[in-house]
């Protein structure tokens, strides 16, 4: 850290993010440290934690494995629940046997919806990379047959005149009957010890504040938001900030140690001897 008193801090313009993180980044819990956001796609979030570049950030648990050496993982601000999957959507119902050939459009190649086609091991096809906001348009015109959809794409999908080809998420509920982990916040492990405590707790105290003033942080989502509907942004946040947000617990831990370890396996690396978690 080459200054204690100041963090820089990833997040995503989504909701979820943008309403977890508006008590700590406007002051209104308490946090001994400036903090420097840089507000990005999560994709390009995921690139910056494997270079290094941020103290804390919200990742994909897609790209832990290629980092898990330099940060570790906060209890506090994750995206990780039942039924919070991200969906393959093609413009016509699809066999499955015309799943493992099929061009796919994806959010990045090292989110956790790329991660987990890896992991289903049925999409054997060409893997188009864009940013997500691009899949659901290119699926639509024909560029990739199918589209891995994230964020609010699950709540639009139809709209678009597209169709569920299948839920990733209910598949690994099925597969390995714990909760889906989408993302985390992670902190660099050169942080010192107390710093990264305090903001685990810090990040927990503005998601509380952010769940007890519920108008808050309304106008700062909204700004953020781009031109998804109101009714589109809180479904969001009420799909991606779930119990586990607060606090993973024991249960949270597990499901994210599950999904990294086979994530770890599938990419040939091996788990860090200090654990996953701060």
């Amino acid at each position: 850290m080459p200054d204690a008193a100041v963090l820089s801090l990833g997040l995503s313009p989504c909701p979820n993010d943008t309403y977890i993180f508006h008590a700590l980044l406007h002051g209104l819990v308490e946090f001994p440290f400036h903090v420097k956001p840089h507000m990005a796609d999560v994709e390009e979030l995921n690139a910056l934690a494997k270079s290094g570049a941020l103290d804390v950030t919200k990742l994909s648990l897609g790209v832990v494995p290629h980092i898990m050496r330099d940060y570790a993982l906060l209890s506090s601000g994750a995206a990780l629940g039942w039924g919070v999957g991200p969906l393959v959507v093609a413009r016509n119902p699809l066999p499955e046997e015309a799943w493992r050939r099929a061009r796919v459009a994806v959010p990045g190649l090292m989110t956790t919806a790329n991660l987990l086609l890896d992991l289903h091991g049925g999409f054997q096809g060409e893997r188009r990379e864009m940013l997500f906001s691009d899949v659901m348009p290119a699926v639509r015109r024909g560029g990739a047959d199918m589209g891995v959809i994230i964020h609010e794409g699950r709540f639009t999908y139809e709209r678009q005149g597209l169709v569920k080809i299948l839920d990733l998420g209910e598949w690994w509920e099925s597969a390995f009957h714990v909760p889906l982990p989408l993302g985390a916040v992670a902190v660099r492990r050169d942080v010192p010890g107390q710093t990264a405590l305090a903001v685990q707790k810090a990040v927990a105290e503005s998601l509380a504040y952010a769940n007890g003033h519920p108008g808050a942080s309304e106008k700062f989502v909204r700004a953020h938001a781009q031109e998804m509907e109101e009714k589109v942004m809180r479904e969001h946040i009420r799909t991606f900030v779930t119990g586990f947000s607060q606090d993973l617990g024991l249960a949270g831990r597990a499901a994210i140690e599950a999904l990294v370890a086979r994530a770890a396996k599938l990419r040939g690396r091996e788990m860090p001897a200090q654990g996953l978690f701060l």
